[in-house]
């Protein structure tokens, strides 16, 4: 893909950027501005042992010209072309748009259009295509401001923007000649069948009535043993009552081809895709692979990662109930540890390459003491290190608690090189692992301490949403539908800046989200814990 930048505006040269190929998700430190040479060392020596061989923002940055009087409307211009979303006019000219039948006045749903489709011109409910939403709202003055990211030197201000999510007045789809399929795929996740529940909800008030899911993620459409499932409002009703996904997940699956091959004999003319980067991947293969048959079919993905690492969202969906269920179990180890003899607390959260459920849960607990994530390099011996550190709280107040992310520490682990069937690398168990190197250096020293470790992973994904979640999934729901009838194809929606937006796959999954050390996020935990730096 070529582009200026493989994100939004993180290519000043000073600036390590985020990235990583899908597959490892092994991230990189954006710039972090430590006190001491010490530190400094460390994390240059961290981020030259995780760089890609090739850096697409790298290049990027050597091909904005900044002596060109016009780079910036060039910036914009070539912004503006990756973003601009696929339509299906794009590959079949002669599709003609017909008027909405999405109303919430005058009409009940899933009324017959035997006497043409209905519209309502006093209704203004829909969403103009030329509606776009701001990127970034923070102009920086300084490429050292906390958090800052700039496109170049001298933090330029360019503005940014997107497609904006909603209803359109006119349709490329008749809803009598729709079949709309739903597929969950990955990991399980807070809030799939508040997004199931939705998309069938409103695919019914747009006059759908063949709506399936498909069993067990991108699997079910080629295992001849697995059933698709009729879907409508009746069997949702209550689908959001409980975890999991009533549709069922899975990782990996039948070629993209077969999938398509699969869809032309079921019929399928809109995909609704629920999950994190790799899925998206394979929906954006799935996309390119209709485009190129020239089919009618728009797919849309609503981005589900409880990491909450997908690029240019303000979260994704799972995200909130993720941090409020990690209190439990920070709450259980911090009694524990309180309770104990020279006690010790270690919860152990998701976050492969990304530490956000680790810190926004550290914050909200304050019960903290550690938290480690992915993006910041530690040490656990040394003068420096986390055991140290752990050494001098219980000589100070006699208990400690831990919070780590899953992704964090893995250089002190052996690798495997096996991989899962989304192409992950498998992760050692650093939760294990630091829970013994305690238990040893305590012992090491005639002083033992007891240690306590709690992994909550699969009590969290399973737990039903939260408000907060539930309002983002219908939302998200909902807008993937308006999407897919307004003809976009080969987009995600989700929220950015308080507002929803479409924005073209490609653009969220070039790399995974991650904590940038220098943010003042990742500083107001730092305060909470009040942690030093372990380098």
């Amino acid at each position: 893909m070529e582009s200026l930048s493989p994100a939004i505006g993180v290519v000043v040269p000073a600036r390590v950027p985020h990235f990583s190929s899908l597959r490892t998700l092994t991230p990189l430190l954006p710039i972090w501005r430590p006190k001491s040479n010490r530190v400094r060392r460390r994390i240059r020596a961290h981020a030259e042992n995780t760089r890609p061989p090739s850096s697409a923002a790298s290049a990027a940055a050597a091909a904005i010209d900044y002596s060109d009087p016009s780079w910036k409307s060039k910036f914009q211009e070539e912004f503006e072309s990756r973003y601009d979303i696929p339509h299906l006019t794009d590959v079949i000219h002669d599709a003609v748009p017909i008027p909405s039948t999405f109303c919430l006045r005058m009409r009940s749903p899933t009324e017959d259009f035997a006497d043409g489709y209905p519209s309502d011109e006093k209704w203004h409910g829909y969403i103009s295509n030329n509606d776009r939403v701001l990127l970034k709202v923070i102009k920086y003055s300084s490429p050292t401001s906390a958090g800052a990211e700039c496109i170049d030197s001298d933090c330029t201000w360019v503005e940014q923007w997107v497609h904006r999510a909603g209803p359109r007045e006119k349709i490329y789809f008749k809803p009598e000649e729709v079949k709309a399929a739903i597929v969950t795929c990955g990991g399980l996740c807070p809030g799939l069948n508040d997004v199931i529940r939705q998309i069938v909800i409103t695919l019914e008030i747009y006059g759908v009535k063949k709506i399936v899911g498909i069993p067990f993620g991108y699997r079910g459409f080629a295992d001849k043993d697995l059933r698709e499932m009729p879907l409508s409002r009746n069997v949702v009703q209550n689908a959001h009552l409980s975890g999991g996904s009533l549709l069922g997940v899975s990782r990996g699956g039948p070629s993209v081809s077969d999938i398509v091959d699969s869809m032309e004999e079921r019929g399928v003319n809109m995909l609704f895709v629920l999950g994190g980067n790799g899925t998206h991947a394979g929906a954006n293969a799935i996309h390119n692979e209709c485009r190129k048959r020239r089919l009618r079919v728009a797919v849309v993905g609503v981005p589900k990662t409880i990491d909450n690492d997908i690029l240019l969202m303000d979260k994704t969906f799972g995200f909130d109930t993720a941090v409020e269920e990690a209190q439990r179990a920070i709450n259980s180890a911090y009694i524990e540890a309180h309770s104990a003899y020279r006690g010790i607390g270690i919860v152990k959260l998701m976050g492969r390459s990304s530490g956000f459920i680790a810190m926004h849960a550290s914050l909200a607990s304050g019960q903290i003491d550690i938290c480690l994530i992915p993006e910041v390099p530690f040490n656990l011996r040394g003068p420096h290190g986390v055991l140290s550190h752990l050494k001098y709280l219980l000589g100070k107040k006699g208990s400690a608690v831990v919070c780590i992310a899953e992704g964090a520490g893995q250089d002190f682990l052996l690798e495997t090189n096996a991989q899962d069937a989304s192409g992950n690398i498998v992760l050692g168990d650093i939760g294990v692992y630091l829970q013994q190197e305690i238990k040893r250096y305590f012992n090491e020293m005639g002083t033992p301490a007891d240690v306590k470790y709690i992994d909550p992973t699969y009590m969290i994904r399973a737990v039903r949403a939260n408000a907060s979640d539930g309002i983002l999934c219908a939302v998200l729901g909902q807008n993937a539908v308006h999407g897919a009838f307004a003809g976009y194809s080969g987009i995600t929606v989700g929220i950015c800046n308080t507002h929803y937006v479409y924005l073209p796959i490609p653009e969220v999954i070039s790399y995974p989200r991650v904590v940038d050390p220098n943010s003042r996020m990742w500083h107001r935990c730092l305060t909470s814990t009040g942690q030093p730096d372990f380098v």
